[in-house]
């Protein structure tokens, strides 16, 4: 509570030490008693009493007198009229006719004019030592007494002294009351501003804004505010005499702010502010204190005088300050700055063996599709998951932290072998590709990781983490899923990739890309039923660049969205020109799907082009399902309700499970290449898979596509596996719009022409033979081989058909015949397929190579 201001002012005026303008001393009732016994006395050396009537006016007298504390009310009205009242009852009146009283005993009776003037002049003497601080009581008091002595006397002389001796008290006495007034004033505002510092200070205290404190010469407390006592569960008596150390936790010695604490005590210097931890059992509490040496007045020490102020809030927002500025908020990992810091501190330790260490740069792959998809509360979620699987894998080798986005560091402090940091990379890459339960829901992503060595690979920490990220890319760009250490060729396959995405943003720009058609020819009727639009990129100076190539750029740099744009608008454009009954293809990416504007972006097309929505089929890959939420169903709800046709490409490729093709509204399903090459092998497993997609498809009432169909007996195989479409080099390669255009002109019919079945794996190779043919023996080059032919170097213009028993190895010969030749180069094809190991290599090729030159000899001998 708030201190009260008039208990300090009651207090001074009952100790008599404040007179605010009172014209009678405090003790001036004692005057009183100085009277009764002075007449008292009087009586007994005169051996007489007084009479009666000057007992009367010394009764009523010293009654006045005693009156004065009750009458004392009229000084603090504060009005000069109740003063007066007061001065003439207790002080004038009193004194005259006490004066009178003893002067006319004196006079009149038989008290001795010794005794009477002794009297009066005792009573003077004691009413001027009481009223020696008030000159105008002091003159009133005396006159008053001895104005009737002088009456009664009847002395002319007399009264004309006390005329002019009362003309001078009044001056006088008004320069002194005066004065006195000013000291007075001087005295209040004192009082006042003492009483004002005390309660701001016991308001300072109370509200706890701060506390003050003193110790002695000793350091021991003489002082220490109540509720600072409180805080520690004591009371502030109970803290007298105690260290002042005693009210801070010193135990732990490495806290600068408590060394320098003892060193200000030892040193007997003033301090300011300096952090410390309270003593508060159970609760982490900090103190900001500040102190001065304090001395008496012959200069000796006589201890510190000081004040505190409640540092915790202040130290917890610098704490969280401090925290954020080192740390990633979302993950609790550390961030950019604090990794950075990390990883200076050790390239620049004292000892260079200390300085070896590892940096692995992680991305994880396919997290944007979930951020985009799910929204950002769930991408939250996810980096939380995977911060913490980063920490179990990596645990006390090395430190985990967030850059930003999906990006995530690991250092490896000391020179760790290059085995133990692959394995560590494909533990993380492993841990990373199990799934995620995010809002009840399964997600899948992965993890790329770029590796990069001090001192192998780099001379300071930028170059390191640049070479890191290096390798980073490398891995991206060879699958994604794995991981890179840096080699020195990744600067230039850095900067090649960075040019040609600077030319990919100028083609985009500036037209250089274009859409090539494949045909899609129906099984049974060998029929165009519609192309696949294919995305050619033809630069100016590079020539042909493989879609795998700029696409993966494209789709990490996000210009994606604006080329499957570019391509769904002219696909649609021309699409127009065509037959009605023909459709066209379009792939769209996952970034794409995930886009909220995707059904508007084809409808506008659509419109644009004055084409049904139905022509239009839109190849969607099974990466779109990764995190398998709501707004998937939304986007092909939305596709569907557009009326275009929707495809699953790559079937079986992709990461998720069979479950999505119950509810996704799919019209066809394309089987891969990778399922129809190889399928006409023997013992090959691809024709089954064929066999269950189409039946599949057929019980779901979709259609399917087999893709990448290169020969004739790849062709009968899917036929008669039940594919309803195929699409392939079989029939027609992709072809420009020009040329679509022209092909369509000539009907819709398809004929199939290739190659009866495929040809064979082959191995590049350098290998001497000896061919012999009609007696004669050649030298020659194996330059590739298979288990069915090969490719030999050495005779020239062999006509086709011709037949050759060739020594391939030193012990084997095997009999070929003549396919095609050009120039000193031919084709052979063997009469017996080579075996091979159980590895699947060829055994001839285990086998040493033979000694042409020892074979020609061996053969004219």
């Amino acid at each position: 509570m708030r201190r009260d201001p008039s208990k300090d002012r009651l207090e001074a005026f009952r100790k008599g030490t404040v007179d605010v303008r009172s014209w009678l001393p405090f003790n001036w009732v004692l005057l009183a008693a100085s009277m009764l016994v002075a007449v008292t006395i009087a009586s007994v050396a005169s051996s007489r009493i007084p009479p009666l009537v000057p007992t009367i006016l010394i009764g009523i007298a010293i009654a006045g007198i005693a009156a004065t504390p009750r009458l004392r009310a009229y000084e603090y009205t504060g009005e000069t009229k109740g003063r007066v009242k007061m001065a003439a009852f207790c002080l004038v009146i009193p004194m005259t006719l006490f004066g009178g009283a003893i002067s006319y005993w004196w006079r009149y009776f038989e008290l001795t004019g010794g005794a009477g003037l002794s009297l009066l002049l005792f009573v003077g003497m004691i009413a001027a030592a009481f009223a020696r601080r008030h000159v105008g009581t002091l003159f009133a008091s005396q006159m008053g007494m001895w104005l009737p002595a002088l009456i009664i006397a009847q002395s002319l002389f007399g009264l004309l002294a006390f005329v002019v001796a009362a003309i001078s008290a009044v001056l006088i006495a008004r320069d002194q009351l005066q004065v006195e007034e000013d000291e007075q004033d001087e005295d209040q505002a004192r009082i006042r501003a003492q009483a004002r510092a005390r309660n701001i200070i016991a308001d300072y205290e109370e509200t706890g804004q701060g506390w003050f404190w003193e110790t002695d010469r000793r350091g021991q407390l003489s002082y220490i505010s109540a509720p600072i006592a409180k805080t520690l569960g004591t009371t502030s008596e109970d803290l007298l005499g105690k260290p002042l150390t005693a009210l801070f936790d010193l135990g732990d010695a490495k806290k600068e702010g408590e060394r320098t604490l003892a060193f200000h005590f030892t040193a007997r210097s003033a301090f300011n502010e300096l952090p410390v931890r309270a003593a508060v059992e159970g609760e982490d509490r900090w103190w900001s204190v500040s102190g001065r040496p304090v001395y008496d007045s012959f200069d000796n020490f006589a201890g510190f005088r000081g004040s505190g102020t409640d540092l915790t809030e202040k130290k917890r927002s610098q704490d969280k300050a401090t925290r954020l500025a080192q740390y990633d908020s979302l993950t609790g990992l550390a961030n950019r700055h604090q990794m950075a810091q990390s990883l200076e501190k050790i390239l620049t330790s004292p000892q260079e063996k200390d300085r070896a260490c590892a940096v692995l740069l992680l991305d994880l792959d396919r997290f944007k599709v979930i951020n985009d998809t799910m929204g950002h509360p769930a991408g939250d979620a996810l980096l939380k998951q995977v911060a913490q699987r980063l920490e179990r894998t990596v645990g006390a080798m090395g430190r985990v932290g967030r850059l930003g986005g999906d990006e995530f560091k690991v250092i490896i402090p000391k020179r760790t072998e290059r085995d133990r940091l692959a394995q560590l990379a494909q533990d993380i890459i492993n841990t990373l590709t199990q799934p995620y339960v995010i809002d009840g829901q399964s997600v899948n992503i992965g993890a790329s990781v770029g590796i990069a060595l001090f001192p192998d690979n780099a001379d300071d920490s930028e170059t390191l983490i640049r070479n890191a990220d290096l390798a980073l890319y490398a891995a991206k760009d060879n699958g994604r899923g794995r991981f890179f250490f840096y080699a020195e060729d990744l600067h230039a396959e850095a900067k090649a990739r960075a040019a040609l995405e600077k030319d990919l943003r100028e083609a985009l720009v500036k037209g250089g890309l274009e859409l090539n058609y494949q045909p899609v020819i129906a099984a049974a009727e060998e029929k165009i039923t519609g192309f696949e639009a294919l995305l050619r990129w033809n630069h100016p100076e590079k020539g042909r660049i493989s879609p795998e190539k700029f696409v993966k750029i494209a789709e990490e740099t996000g210009l994606i969205e604006q080329i499957g744009e570019w391509a769904l608008r002219t696909a649609c454009h021309d699409l127009a020109k065509w037959p009605d009954d023909v459709r066209c293809a379009v792939n769209v990416s996952p970034l794409q799907f995930a886009n909220p504007k995707l059904p508007a972006i084809i409808t506008s097309a659509i419109a644009e082009a004055g084409i049904p929505a139905h022509r239009l089929e839109l190849e969607i890959t099974e990466s779109v399902f990764l995190s398998d939420d709501a707004n998937t169903d939304a986007m092909f709800a939305a596709l569907k309700k557009v009326g275009v046709r929707l495809a699953l490409d790559d079937f079986g490729t992709g990461y998720s499970s069979l479950g999505y093709l119950k509810k996704a509204p799919f019209d066809k399903i394309k089987i891969d290449q990778s399922f129809v090459r190889g399928a006409t092998e023997p013992g090959s497993r691809n024709g089954a898979i064929i066999q269950s997609i189409t039946s599949l498809a057929h019980a779901l009432g979709m259609d399917t596509t087999a893709e990448g169909v290169e020969t004739l007996d790849e062709l009968d195989l899917v036929r008669v596996l039940g594919c309803s479409h195929i699409q392939g080099y079989i029939y027609d390669k992709p072809l420009s719009m020009a040329d679509a255009t022209e092909r369509l002109r000539t009907g819709l019919d398809a004929k199939a022409q290739g190659p009866k079945s495929a040809r064979a794996p082959r191995q590049m190779m350098l290998r001497k033979v000896l061919l012999e043919h009609a007696g004669q023996v050649y030298s020659g080059t194996i330059r590739n081989i298979s288990v069915s032919g090969a490719l030999i170097e050495g005779l020239w213009n062999v006509p086709p058909g011709t037949i050759f028993d060739v020594q391939i190895s030193s012990r084997r010969k095997v009999r070929v015949t003549s396919r095609w030749a050009k120039d000193d180069k031919m084709g052979v094809e063997f009469t017996q397929p080579l075996e091979r190991a159980a590895d699947g290599s060829l055994l001839v090729l285990q086998e040493s190579a033979c000694d042409p030159i020892a074979g020609s000899q061996r053969k004219s001998a």
